[in-house]
């Protein structure tokens, strides 16, 4: 059985009205792949548009706030913690995104997590699109999940 569809077939937001409140947690990951020239100007804080891993930070959080306005059939979450992590991967040249989000509610958090890593990815794209066009953001996915009633869920590495 589809649970976002109703008897008719038609699309429609699942009541969670009934299912108790629960710490969750999701935690996701993803890649944008620059030129070494391109990673060295973003280290540096010499991309023009300003620092490129601050405003991706905030952009991040503004994405997994967002959520429920950009998914369809997503619920508006009272979101308690929201953190991203970048990672400067010099060696193969690309930024690591990891976004942790958290709530105590009814319903998870793991399409906040991934939207807050492809907000940033994104984000990332257009402050470096002007020295950079060839990026490429990759590996956009769920590394861990907790609470809820379908338990844990970590990615195998």
């Amino acid at each position: 059985m589809f649970t976002h569809f109703n008897e008719a077939g038609r699309a429609h937001m699942v009541d969670v009205s009934l299912k108790v409140d629960s710490h969750r947690e999701a935690v996701a990951e993803g890649r944008i792949k620059v030129l070494p020239e391109t990673m060295s100007l973003i280290k540096r804080g010499l991309i023009g548009k300003g620092d490129v891993l601050g405003v991706a930070q905030v952009a991040g959080i503004m994405g997994a706030k967002s959520t429920w306005q950009i998914i369809p059939m997503c619920h508006p979450l009272m979101l308690t913690g929201v953190n991203l992590e970048f990672e400067l991967d010099e060696a193969v040249s690309r930024v690591i995104i990891t976004a942790s989000v958290k709530t105590a509610g009814k319903t998870g958090v793991e399409m906040e997590a991934l939207t807050a890593v492809s907000v940033a990815a994104l984000t990332i794209y257009d402050m470096c699109k002007a020295v950079e066009k060839g990026m490429i953001i990759e590996y956009v996915r769920l590394n861990s999940k907790a609470g809820g009633k379908s338990g844990d869920y970590q990615r195998e590495a």
